[in-house]
């Protein structure tokens, strides 16, 4: 029969866990790493887009709107500017994955050292069975 666990201890087990600490770990560098991304878009990319645009886009793509005849706006650069965070977290994602998958396959290739083939086996077992 299983021993119950008290809530107390089943959670200290769950959270002790690898994979929640390294996904807590994942989520804050995420976080300061989306905050790098924002002000890359919002310093840097939106005014190359102001600049593009002319006078019309002084404060760069997020200002790009539309104003409907009732006075509602829609902020469509501020639409734009998410998709280039996303796109820019997406690849940054992508080469540190494709970095982390290369240097784990090294890594790999290292530790395995090259065994001896079936045939230098038999061999060898020969040998020995013809020293008796």
């Amino acid at each position: 029969m299983a021993e119950k666990k008290g809530l107390v201890a089943e959670f200290k087990e769950f959270i002790m866990q690898g994979n929640v600490m390294d996904l807590a770990v994942g989520v804050v560098i995420g976080a300061a790493f989306t905050a790098i991304v924002n002000a890359l878009v919002e310093d840097i990319l939106n005014p190359l887009i102001a600049l593009l645009g002319g006078d019309a886009l002084v404060d760069g793509a997020s200002s790009l709107s539309y104003t409907f005849a009732n006075g509602v706006t829609m902020n469509y650069g501020n639409f734009i500017g998410a998709i280039i965070n996303f796109l820019i977290v997406g690849l940054v994602l992508f080469l540190v994955v494709k970095a982390f998958n290369k240097a784990r396959n090294a890594k790999k290739d290292e530790e395995e050292p090259a065994g001896p083939t079936e045939v230098e086996l038999l061999g060898e077992i020969k040998d020995l069975l013809e020293k008796k």
